[in-house]
């Protein structure tokens, strides 16, 4: 199975609605965990945000599996913006899965500018993409996973339209609750 994912970042500091709290990283590393065995998963394709990309990151690398990072925008800046700006130890993890990444191949970044209003959109569609281009060339199914509270935040909330994309292109979709 290929993995196509996309959900949560860590609540930042002083929330008022919750959605990923930090204290649920243990609990959705192992609902990862138990999703990626089921599925006899073989590649991840996603971002490298804090939260739920990075903890899939975690545990496709534990599991030996391969894992593709998109980046909507350059390693460095989207490191400021969407992994070391929120609580926990998120830096030395991205730095580490975008090194071995790179290193096979497998570091994607979109565009060398700064972030826009739709590059995590974008990202988000190369991530579908990209999981079905493997699928077709490994001859493997593709399975969508929205790593999420399963509400939608706003009208234009990216992790919402991640699910939506994905059905929208006929992907299987599964959810794994933050909550």
């Amino acid at each position: 199975m290929i993995i196509a994912l996309a959900g949560r970042r860590i609540d930042a500091p002083g929330a008022e609605v919750t959605r990923f709290p930090l204290q649920n990283v243990r609990l959705v590393q192992k609902r990862i965990r138990e999703l990626f065995v089921d599925l006899d998963a073989e590649v991840l394709v996603s971002s490298a945000a804090c939260g739920a990309d990075l903890v899939a990151i975690g545990e496709a690398d534990r599991l030996e599996m391969s894992y593709r990072i998109i980046l909507p925008f350059e390693a460095g800046h989207f490191r400021s913006s969407s992994v070391t700006d929120r609580p926990g130890e998120w830096g030395n993890l991205y730095d580490g899965f975008l090194e071995k990444a790179e290193q096979r191949g497998d570091l994607v970044v979109l565009t060398k500018q700064n972030e826009d209003a739709d590059a995590y959109a974008a990202s988000n569609l190369a991530i579908l993409e990209d999981a079905l281009t493997l699928g077709k060339e490994r001859k493997r199914e593709v399975c969508a996973v929205l790593v999420w509270d399963a509400k939608r935040r706003a009208p234009d909330d990216v992790t919402a339209l991640f699910g939506e994309q994905a059905r929208e292109k006929g992907i299987t979709l599964m959810e794994i609750e933050t909550l």
